[in-house]
């Protein structure tokens, strides 16, 4: 009778399974073998076991606390290692008991152990606990993505015998199952490493962390944008030569030693001639041009809007802090001359209570309309003559300064758009969208040179490599890429971020990236290799802006926390090895903290002088 059970269980699994011609060949040897050979009484017990245990929700819940509570008493040495066993058997038990039928209790078991994992896979859990019925499992893409690939998971030697022992004593089927069928070991020799948030101890095999491998081995020229011929030529030599005798000569020498020599690579887009006044007032700011660094820390130029009624959705600023615009929910663009404002604290003050009361009078910002959604990015030109905005419309459009009126209106995206930047020379723009795309544009064509699609969410922020011969973009799916301007093509795919990615700014070298994520990190990448150089912790919201210095050895952070920080790139990026394996402590370079009252920062924009202008609203 047992024999006859055994078969039946066997078969129910062939069937189960999809292994259609095992299953004929079983039943055919069956035919023919009239006297079926006795079974090994251990190995029959295991799959009657098996057979039972699968049928029943309760088993799932039982397995899954066991192997917790195992986890969480094992020695601390090996803890953090067995605590990233859980996860992925926590999702599996989760979406097994939703695609056996049993919708009420996968969404009690759901609701009994999220906690546990809300900390680090939030956004996660908030895709997952939507599914209730099998159908939801292949029409939601990251279930789908979950169920389809095995999740990789890095682990000592010592911690996966720990954990093979206990799943051999605990005989339980469905914990072994799970984590055969769905997890793949790598397993490396010695005692485990210290505990860290980089994102390659538990990744999904055939996803992101492999298609990046192969995406991080292209070349990437990552060195300064080279000055050629005429005028730009000649700018070049004379900032070099005013480099070495301006007035604060030794202290830019001393600062510029710490930084590494970048190459100068030539660009390859056509780049706008400089007039004669413009280069005089860019030398005019080198001359004066404040030398920065852990020991010299940047003055601070704070705008604060208010009575904004909490219809300010983004803030930009010119170059030299003389101009400040805000984006607003009504479609409107405000800008600010503050160079014209005799006290322009009172000034913006009163602006702000004289809009908010509908007042006729002449007002102290120039008032821009033509959206028809809201404006959720504005970014002014190198020279702050022309501002461009995106919108919820599906629209980028280009306003001029001097004329106060819109120029033109560029379409080509489907979806919202997030965000736009003038690239470092103008001339060229690029913007990123709901559509899960960035585009490149010319301020003379409307229609986009380049779409670069490859992202599997929201491209919410673009940024401009200071060569301008690539983008980076920074994306819900919680990657950074890097794209070539000219091919269009990913040439680098960081992965490392736990939440969507909000901000990025670049290196004035070109070597360095840094991007905040919602949960308040920001990641430091190499460009040259694609990997993280250190994470950078000390904010509790999202970092919504991000800036260099001009001579690239200070980060300036801003945050939904209300503060703005400041890094010592220098330092952050030359961590010695010894001290790098040590506490995850010691990454955090942090120079100084700046809080606000009640403030989130919305911008931040080093002017060519070194000075550190910042925007926001008031938020009481």
């Amino acid at each position: 009778m047992e024999e006859e059970e055994i078969e039946k269980a066997v078969i129910a699994y062939l069937k189960r399974k999809g292994f259609r011609q095992t299953e004929l060949a079983l039943q055919e040897e069956q035919s023919k073998n009239l006297s079926t050979p006795k079974t090994d009484p251990d190995i029959a017990k295991q799959i009657l076991s098996f057979s039972e245990v699968e049928s029943v929700p309760a088993r799932y819940r039982e397995g899954y606390s066991t192997l917790r509570s195992w986890t969480y008493n094992s020695l601390d040495l090996y803890k953090h290692e067995l605590l990233r066993v859980l996860y992925p058997v926590f999702i599996h038990c989760y979406m097994d008991l939703v695609a056996k039928g049993y919708s009420q209790e996968a969404r009690n078991f759901f609701n009994s152990f999220r906690e546990d994992h809300e900390l680090v896979h939030l956004r996660d859990l908030q895709k997952l606990e939507g599914i209730l019925s099998p159908s939801h499992l292949e029409e939601n893409e990251f279930a789908r993505s979950l169920r389809h690939n095995k999740v990789n998971i890095r682990i000592c030697q010592y911690s996966y015998d720990l954990l093979l022992q206990y799943l051999q004593k605990s005989e339980s089927m469905i914990m072994l199952g799970i984590i055969n069928e769905r997890i793949n070991f790598r397993v490396s020799p010695g005692q485990p490493g210290s505990f860290t948030d980089d994102a390659d101890v538990v990744s999904l095999m055939g996803s992101s962390n492999d298609i990046a491998k192969q995406v991080n081995q292209k070349e990437v020229h990552w060195g300064k944008r080279s000055a050629e011929g005429g005028k730009s030529g000649t700018l070049a030599k004379k900032v070099k030569k005013d480099k070495i005798v301006g007035a604060t000569g030794k202290s830019i020498r001393s600062e510029a030693s710490t930084v590494s020599v970048a190459p100068r690579v030539k660009s390859e887009l056509a780049l706008p001639v400089r007039s004669t006044e413009v280069e005089q007032a860019l030398l005019e700011d080198l001359r004066y041009r404040a030398a920065l660094g852990s020991s010299a820390l940047p003055s601070v130029s704070f705008y604060t809007f208010i009575n904004t009624h909490n219809s300010l959705n983004c803030s930009a600023i010119s170059s030299d802090g003389s101009l400040v615009a805000g984006g607003f929910s009504d479609s409107s663009l405000k800008v600010w001359d503050i160079s014209k404002q005799d006290n322009a604290e009172g000034d913006v003050e009163s602006a702000h209570s004289e809009a908010s009361a509908g007042l006729e009078g002449k007002r102290p910002y120039t008032l821009f309309q033509g959206h028809a959604g809201p404006i959720y990015s504005a970014a002014f030109s190198p020279l702050g003559d022309f501002i461009l905005t995106a919108s919820a419309d599906s629209t980028v459009r280009l306003w001029s300064t001097k004329l106060k009126a819109n120029l033109v209106c560029y379409k080509g995206h489907n979806y919202p758009v997030w965000d736009v930047q003038f690239s470092p020379v103008g001339q060229y723009f690029a913007s990123s969208s709901h559509d899960r795309t960035a585009r490149i544009w010319s301020m003379d064509r409307i229609q986009p040179l380049r779409i670069m699609a490859g992202h599997l969410s929201d491209v919410d922020c673009v940024q401009w490599h200071a060569n301008c011969n690539y983008i980076a973009t920074g994306s819900s799916d919680k990657t950074v890429r890097l794209w070539d301007v000219q091919s269009g093509e990913c040439v680098r795919m960081f992965i490392g971020h736990r939440s969507m990615v909000l901000s990025m700014a670049m290196s004035p070298d070109g070597r360095y990236m840094a991007s905040g994520d919602e949960d308040g990190m920001i990641m430091m990448w190499d460009l040259s290799t694609g990997r993280c150089v250190t994470p950078l912790m000390g904010h509790s919201s999202c970092v919504w802006t991000l800036a260099f210095s001009c001579e690239g050895s200070l980060l300036a952070s801003g945050s939904a926390d209300c503060t703005v920080k400041l890094w010592d790139v220098t330092a952050s990026t030359k961590i010695p090895k010894a001290e790098e394996k040590g506490n995850s402590a010691s990454r955090l370079r942090s120079l100084k903290t700046l809080p606000t009252k009640a403030t989130p920062v919305y911008a931040l924009r080093f002017s060519r002088r070194n000075l550190l202008f910042a925007a926001g609203v008031l938020s009481k």
